[in-house]
């Protein structure tokens, strides 16, 4: 069995909304790769993403705002024939995305980018107090291409 080429916007879409998390890779200051998990939140072609407002990926990122963000889901371990171990295999679906960070300064536009990252995993509103905003670093990463991948499915 091969993968098959997710091509269809509205199934990256969907592969992209069903995650819980994504890895956010980048290159570091001395160009090695480096990779982290991350919450998330998505809309309209944007990934918002935020963390402490100091440490390596903000630095990374300041120099480096290229990154390849990976979302991966319905994970299903099968086989063909349990005895035969190459017949193991997992099946998955998921996209690549690329682009590059761009930091959200402004307090408004950041509180927006929370209501996406919180619309991610809840359905309800909140309310952000202005020294917790003012301490969080939250960038977006406009999609300029997606890449997307299934087996098994």
């Amino acid at each position: 069995m091969r993968a098959r080429v997710i091509s269809e916007k509205t199934e990256l879409v969907d592969v992209i909304q069903r995650c819980r998390f994504c890895h956010l890779s980048m290159v570091d200051t001395e160009g090695h790769p480096y990779v982290i998990p991350m919450n998330f939140g998505f809309r309209d072609d944007v990934i918002y993403l935020h963390g402490a407002r100091h440490g390596k990926k903000i630095d990374i990122l300041k120099q480096h705002p290229v990154v390849c963000i990976n979302f991966t889901t319905d994970h299903l371990l099968r086989y063909q024939n349990e005895q035969v171990a190459c017949s193991w295999s997992m099946k998955y679906r998921s996209v690549l995305c690329y682009g590059a960070a761009e930091f959200i300064t402004d307090p408004e536009e950041k509180i927006a980018a929370f209501h996406i990252v919180m619309a991610q995993y809840t359905g309800g509103e909140f309310k952000f107090n202005p020294p917790a905003i003012k301490e969080v670093c939250v960038w977006k990463v406009k999609i300029l291409k997606f890449e997307g991948r299934a087996y098994g499915y």
